[in-house]
């Protein structure tokens, strides 16, 4: 099952067509995306009778965050090998956890506006929390999570590096650094959801590539880990961190300008394409 927030309302994607929540479940849930993760347990058994036949044909590009106001995001740095080592450190022995400020999130047919010279992109596989929870065990984490999406955890570096030692979450979270989509999937439409090619294209240039079966601590571990600490809420986003290629570690380093197409790509899942505008 795919859900996506098409101009502010919650609807199921079947290819090229939209079913209107509200209108498909009679008033049963209202037209507001964080409604359905609200009401998970109950909304995804009402999906299998939801009748495909009424779906319609919709604009991409009107497509918003499958999650628009979450209670909290989450991130993970240095959670593949490749990347700490790019960064110059050893592979973490725990989770290095920020957040991004939820003002951040926007959809993935975005225009971002640059803060700066030295903004760079980080492509992320994003899951999404639909039973919250506190103290969830690993075994148990995938029956927590409603689906995945594709994340862009875009960063000034320039602000990441301001103190000592440097802070994230602020340089992490200028308006529209958050893209999101192009769909919540649900974990059964993937495949191996452990198991994802992930990868980050610039002007036609792949610039990243893994697969998520790479990350020190998945996706298990990691709702495991955070609820461990602090309750999960339905709604919530884990980005679960990037591969290696970023801009800042190329040599020369590489940023993006207003000149660039970035495109964000997870197999199974689907693509966000963000362009850019200078600041001011």
């Amino acid at each position: 099952m795919r859900i996506a927030n098409l101009a502010g309302r919650a609807v199921l994607l079947h290819g090229d067509r939209a079913l209107d929540v509200e209108t498909a479940s009679d008033g049963r849930y209202g037209p507001d995306p964080m409604t359905v993760l609200d009401r998970w347990s109950d909304f995804l058994p009402w999906t299998s009778t939801a009748n495909p036949n009424t779906a319609t044909q919709f604009d991409p590009s009107r497509l918003g965050p499958p999650v628009p106001r979450p209670h909290q995001v989450f991130a993970v740095a240095l959670n593949y090998p490749p990347h700490a080592a790019e960064a110059g450190y050893r592979p973490p022995t725990d989770p290095l956890v920020f957040t991004k400020f939820p003002s951040c999130l926007t959809g993935p047919h975005a225009t971002v506006e640059l803060s700066g010279s030295r903004v760079d992109w980080e492509v992320e596989l994003v899951v999404v929390i639909g039973q919250g929870g506190h103290h969830i065990p690993a075994l148990r984490a995938w029956q927590h999570v409603a689906g995945l999406t594709v994340g862009q955890d875009l960063s000034d570096r320039h602000v990441q590096m301001l103190g000592s030692p440097p802070q994230f979450s602020l340089a992490k979270s200028f308006p529209g650094f958050g893209p999101t989509g192009p769909a919540l999937v649900t974990p059964d439409e993937v495949g191996n959801p452990d198991d994802l090619e992930i990868s980050t294209i610039l002007n036609g240039e792949v610039v990243q590539q893994a697969s998520t079966a790479d990350m020190i601590f998945p996706v298990t571990e990691l709702v495991a880990r955070l609820s461990a600490i602090c309750p999960l809420l339905p709604g919530d986003l884990v980005f679960t961190g990037t591969p290696a290629g970023v801009g800042n570690r190329m040599v020369p380093p590489r940023y993006l300008t207003t000149n660039d197409s970035l495109v964000s790509r997870i197999a199974g899942i689907g693509e966000l394409h963000t362009t850019f505008s200078q600041s001011g």
